[in-house]
């Protein structure tokens, strides 16, 4: 699958960037993957690399490059330990909003790229990313045709960057895959969210993956749950086939 590594200006200075393309040379529309806790790593890579094979230019932008230089992290290690100690200094240099600040430049970028088809983007987060995918659409609403968030925390917060404020910017088609007995997205989380996307008529579906733990996407996690996430990547590649073709 070509990969290539480059650097795109951001609001903070240099941002690392993956960007890999479906096989054969050719082109398809572009989906922006915002990362979690974790950051970039083999398995991020190699969910950047899937969501290529579905015919998609993915890119990959590094959030913690403000932080600086950082592992690769192995989450099985550092799940083993106190992760908050490893992965909390560079949680601090990133947030939704500094990632809706980043969102010009990830476009301008995609927008030089000829194999790139048409206007419109998708985007999907994980975990901390799931906000940042949000507040990306809700910043550029007309330039995102979906987002898709998986077991995102923190969705709905009194926190001014909350996700669940960039509600009444946003055009795009909105999934919401949800863990089970999730403690960063309660019930009561997930209602408050919901109706801030009803109250401001986003088109969306939520849907509550039972017996699936905060994580379950992520190949690399202990609580990697292989059903579930099969399940996430049809809905993840349905979604986008449908919006963005």
């Amino acid at each position: 699958m070509p990969h290539q590594q480059l650097t795109i200006a951001a609001s903070d200075g240099d941002c690392p960037a993956h960007v890999f393309t479906p096989a054969g040379g050719g082109g398809g529309p572009a989906v922006i993957m915002y990362m979690d806790a974790g950051g970039i790593r083999p398995g991020a890579l190699g969910m950047a690399e899937r969501l290529a094979e579905a015919g998609h230019v993915v890119l990959l932008p590094d959030p913690f490059y403000r932080y600086g230089p950082y592992g690769p992290f192995d989450p099985v290690e550092v799940f083993k330990g106190d992760f908050r100690a490893i992965l909390g200094p560079l949680m601090a240099t990133t947030g939704n909003a500094r990632a809706a600040a980043d969102t010009a430049a990830l476009l301008a970028y995609l927008d030089t790229r000829s194999d790139v088809v048409g206007g419109k983007v998708g985007a999907v987060g994980f975990c901390m990313g799931a906000g940042m995918a949000i507040a990306a659409a809700g910043t550029v609403p007309d330039r995102f045709a979906a987002v898709a968030s998986f077991h995102g925390g923190n969705l709905a917060t009194d926190r001014p960057d909350s996700p669940h404020t960039y509600a009444p910017q946003l055009q795009a088609e909105v999934y919401v895959a949800a863990a089970d007995n999730d403690n960063s997205y309660s019930p009561e989380m997930a209602a408050r969210f919901e109706a801030a996307l009803d109250a401001a008529g986003v088109a969306y579906r939520a849907e509550v993956y039972d017996g699936a733990a905060h994580g379950w996407m992520m190949p690399d996690f202990p609580v990697y749950d292989e059903a579930a996430a099969e399940r996430g990547w049809r809905e993840m590649r349905a979604l986008f086939g449908r919006t963005l073709g």
